[in-house]
């Protein structure tokens, strides 16, 4: 299965590695090396790269690259959920998943990894069991460690682990208890000159907090499940009763976890929040160009859109610009030829427009074609797809929990050609 998993910044330097079964040398992640030369940007480094004896697994995530090391053919899958909980590990111990809290809390990370895998296969991957047998870091454990010479690592067995309940242990007592859901949806979508749609989907994910005493079940129920595709649930969910009733039913881990992920391919369902009017022009005469770019809402359901970022990567033979916006920032790198303009909230009333002149190299050619604009942004209290939570039921338990919803809508790939 997995025999070594390295990783990697941003910089190329392996700044961690950990070997299940024999060592492999870090000569093996000179392919991946090549890989990432060739796709540039780091989310196009192929998934799975081929090496004459090895295949080399990888994701990213927080500006780190998660690379496995496989000498035998597994499902690409398997090993790639497995690095994205690796990752999930990290972030649920040590409050962010970067370079320097894995280095920070390094003894912690190897004693993670090797409970995690045993022997090159999964063994313990839900936070619930881990936290029992590595206790998470804290200031006072720390110096109570370092005096006395002791580890994270816990004496007895987790509850869990020989239950049929393996993500929640037993014994859950809190004075407040709570249940928080948050449905994420992320539009990924390219609209040409014109302003029609060329494609777009959305990616959505529903992210649950969950802090109850006991064992509660509980029911969660949708106004209009149907519009869901490609749906994919954490373990604790009873999929044939989504089968049958289209209701997820489960018995919740303790804390926080991903209940489900999904995804809306009819791009009749999907809506386009703004929209853009654009015209960048160069001329076929001269050392110059005009542009003129406007935004403005379009099916918000009268919800605000936030964080509005515009970011073009300009030909390499534009010099510099001249341009005035009506709202935000906008800042030109003459080096990298890209062009930012921070937008923040986008106000219906007065639409924000970025116009002015683009100096080109004198003597070079038109460029061959226009940049593409790529939009961020997000709406908060708006999931894009129409999905709506119409109920939460809890059974088993006697209390009355607070319960909450909230929808966020953000860009993904959002591209507009010009």
């Amino acid at each position: 299965m997995i025999h070594s998993l390295f990783l990697i910044n941003s910089a190329g330097d392996i700044f961690l590695e950990k070997h299940w079964k024999s060592v492999v040398g870090r000569s093996v992640c000179d392919y991946f090396f090549e890989a990432q030369e060739k796709a540039g940007e780091p989310e196009n480094v192929p998934p799975v790269i081929s090496t004459p004896h090895h295949y080399l697994i990888n994701i990213f995530r927080d500006k780190i690259f998660f690379v496995s090391v496989i000498q035998t053919e597994v499902p690409p899958l398997f090993v790639i959920e497995f690095l994205h909980r690796v990752a999930e590990t990290f972030q649920d111990y040590f409050g962010e998943c970067s370079e320097s809290t894995i280095k920070d809390n390094v003894v912690i990370v190897y004693e993670l990894l090797e409970e995690m895998l045993d022997n090159g296969f999964p063994l313990a991957t839900e936070s619930n069991i881990l936290k029992e047998l590595i206790k998470p870091p804290t200031i006072l454990r720390s110096m109570v460690n370092t005096i006395t010479g002791s580890s994270n690592v816990g004496d007895t067995l987790p509850t869990g682990q020989l239950s049929t309940i393996p993500w929640r242990r037993a014994g859950v007592k809190y004075t407040n208890n709570e249940a928080y859901f948050d449905a994420i949806e992320e539009i990924d979508a390219i609209i040409d000159k014109s302003g029609s749609t060329v494609c777009a989907e959305i990616q959505g994910v529903i992210d649950a907090c969950v802090k109850l005493t006991g064992m509660p079940d509980l029911t969660l129920s949708f106004m209009n499940p149907r519009l869901l595709d490609d749906v994919s649930f954490h373990p604790c969910v009873r999929f044939k009763r989504w089968e049958s009733e289209r209701v997820l039913s489960f018995i919740p881990p303790d804390g926080s976890f991903r209940l489900m992920s999904y995804h809306v391919s009819a791009q009749n369902l999907v809506a386009i929040p703004i929209y853009v009017k654009q015209n960048i022009s160069f001329f076929e005469s001269g050392s110059s160009g005009r542009l003129d770019i406007t935004l403005g809402p379009k099916q918000t359901m009268g919800k605000q859109v936030e964080g509005l970022t515009v970011t073009m990567h300009m030909p390499k033979v534009l010099l510099s610009v001249n341009l005035t916006a009506t709202q935000g920032t906008h800042k030109f790198d003459p080096v990298t030829k890209v062009l930012v303009w921070d937008i923040g909230k986008l106000n219906p009333q007065k639409l924000p427009n970025l116009k002015g002149s683009l100096s080109v190299q004198s003597g070079a050619p038109k460029p061959e074609e226009n940049p593409t604009l790529n939009i961020d942004f997000k709406i908060q209290q708006l999931a894009i797809s129409g999905l709506k939570v119409s109920r939460l039921d809890m059974y088993g338990e006697k209390y009355k929990p607070f319960k909450g919803v909230k929808y966020i809508t953000k860009a993904g790939r959002f591209q507009v050609r010009t």
